[in-house]
């Protein structure tokens, strides 16, 4: 009875909460061995979420391991993804020596190109470093960059260099090695690395859709916009495989209630403010009859809430339905089908 109990405290935290938990638990060297095989993206959830952790109860604790060893039972082996990084959350969590000590073997320990580096800096220094670059090698690196920190890098650079990126990262189709090898060494001198170069597939109207659909809900509109206004075939054929909020009408009820066990309910209630009668009726379906009627009650109660809050809600949803959908948790339907 302890052990269901245990389970059922942990089913109330995300993952990532229970991750962020659990590397807190073990001592520096060993989340280390752990966090060393993931890279920039997940690194930075955990990190976020373990300089958030606040008063966690033995309980928690225990529940989060126990919850962990069943499912470590089940498995024949730990698969760990990849992908962005930011240093200040794990120095917030653990304190600045215990930080740069771990940091320090997490990128020892990996073999990063030039431009795998990048994904492991914030915004603002990726935009400073491509600033005076030639247009084509920036919308390269954006292009190689992970979509949603292509999105935020983007946000330092002017509108028309915006609006001359996108339109080269949605005409780009696969880049020779001699020329990612140039890149990569230029970036090298800069970082100190080790080369490497393979043909790499990069760019095209997919990529373009998967940047667009983190930006923020005005420069996405205005952007869009503004490529409309120069190729309306190409901003058509984007805007074709950008997944928005409004798809999830889309996603089978599987889908639907593994992304739902991925969302807290504050976050599901703000969304959902903006959503129509169809989705939110999408929503209600999946979950228990109970959970749904309290949901009903919160969103009738739920004051009014700023369009960019409810965006900024939706916009969290979708980075974790692509998330899933990534590891292959969930498939996309509708538009976003293609992006998969």
């Amino acid at each position: 009875m302890a052990n269901n109990d245990e389970k059922n405290i942990a089913s109330r935290m995300s993952s990532v909460d229970q991750a962020a938990i659990l590397l807190m638990s073990l001592g520096e060297r060993d989340a280390a061995e752990v966090l060393k095989h993931m890279g920039p993206k997940e690194v930075q959830r955990i990190g976020a979420a373990m300089s958030e952790l606040k008063n966690v109860q033995q309980a928690d604790v225990q529940s989060v391991m126990q919850n962990f060893l069943d499912e470590a039972r089940n498995l024949t082996g730990l698969g760990m993804g990849a992908d962005n990084y930011i240093r200040n959350m794990l120095v917030a969590a653990l304190g600045e020596d215990k930080a740069n000590s771990l940091v320090d073997r997490i990128l020892l320990g990996g073999n990063t190109t030039g431009l795998d580096t990048l994904k492991w800096m914030d915004a603002r220094s990726v935009a400073d470093i491509i600033r005076n670059e030639h247009p084509q090698i920036q919308a390269i690196v954006i292009a190689y960059l992970d979509a949603d920190q292509s999105a935020e890098v983007l946000t330092f650079f002017t509108e028309k260099v915006r609006i001359d990126i996108m339109m080269r990262v949605a005409s780009l189709d696969t880049v020779q090695p001699s020329a990612l090898q140039e890149l990569n060494d230029i970036l090298e001198k800069q970082f100190s690395g080790k080369a490497g170069s393979q043909t790499k597939a990069m760019g095209g109207y997919k990529v373009a859709a998967e940047i667009m659909n983190h930006l923020d809900g005005g420069i996405e509109t205005e952007l869009m916009d503004a490529i409309k206004e120069v190729d309306e075939d190409m901003g058509s054929q984007i805007q074709d495989l950008m997944f928005v909020f409004e798809n999830l009408k889309d996603v089978d009820d599987r889908g639907i209630q593994a992304l739902l066990r991925e969302v807290s309910s504050e976050v599901l209630i703000i969304a959902l403010k903006g959503a129509d009668s169809d989705l939110q009726e999408k929503i209600f379906k999946n979950m228990s009859k109970r959970a749904a009627e309290l949901l009903r009650d919160d969103l009738e109660v739920k004051g009014p809430v700023r369009v960019s809050e409810v965006e900024a809600a939706q916009k969290e949803i979708l980075t974790t339905a692509r998330r899933m959908a990534d590891a292959g948790e969930i498939v996309l339907g509708g538009g976003g089908e293609q992006m998969l």
